[in-house]
């Protein structure tokens, strides 16, 4: 049985700049189509906008509140919401609120660095 504790998992800079906890992903257990995740903003932080050309992405946000761009959609987040992210479609989170954004990423398949397509250095919001 694989089980992992948010606190016990050791937390990565993925290539967009999110820090992430992978909790279960063919890294780390018996899972092979899929990973869960939870991502960390700081205050003031963002990703960089990008895309994956194979994963689909589900965002969840648990604590704290942002802004979130799809393809040009922009939309106010908060906890509570769950974003659908379809594959080869840009997108990029901002923290606008005054804590850490948290939020749990579900990728189908597997979150893979080598799947990330950065479109921007840095944008406005």
């Amino acid at each position: 049985m694989d089980v992992k504790n948010l606190n016990e998992v050791v937390p990565f800079i993925t290539k967009d700049g999110s820090e992430i906890r992978e909790l279960l992903a063919h890294r780390n257990s018996a899972i092979r189509n899929q990973s869960l995740a939870e991502a960390r903003l700081p205050v003031g932080g963002s990703t960089q906008e990008h895309y994956h050309s194979q994963a689909e992405e589900i965002y969840y946000i648990t604590h704290g509140t942002g802004k979130m761009r799809i393809d040009g959609e922009l939309r106010e987040v908060k906890p509570g919401d769950a974003i659908a992210i379809p594959r080869g479609q840009k997108h990029k989170l901002w923290n606008t609120g005054n804590e850490v954004l948290r939020l749990l990423c579900c990728c189908a398949p597997a979150y893979e660095h080598e799947d990330t397509v950065i479109t921007e250095v840095d944008s406005p919001g």
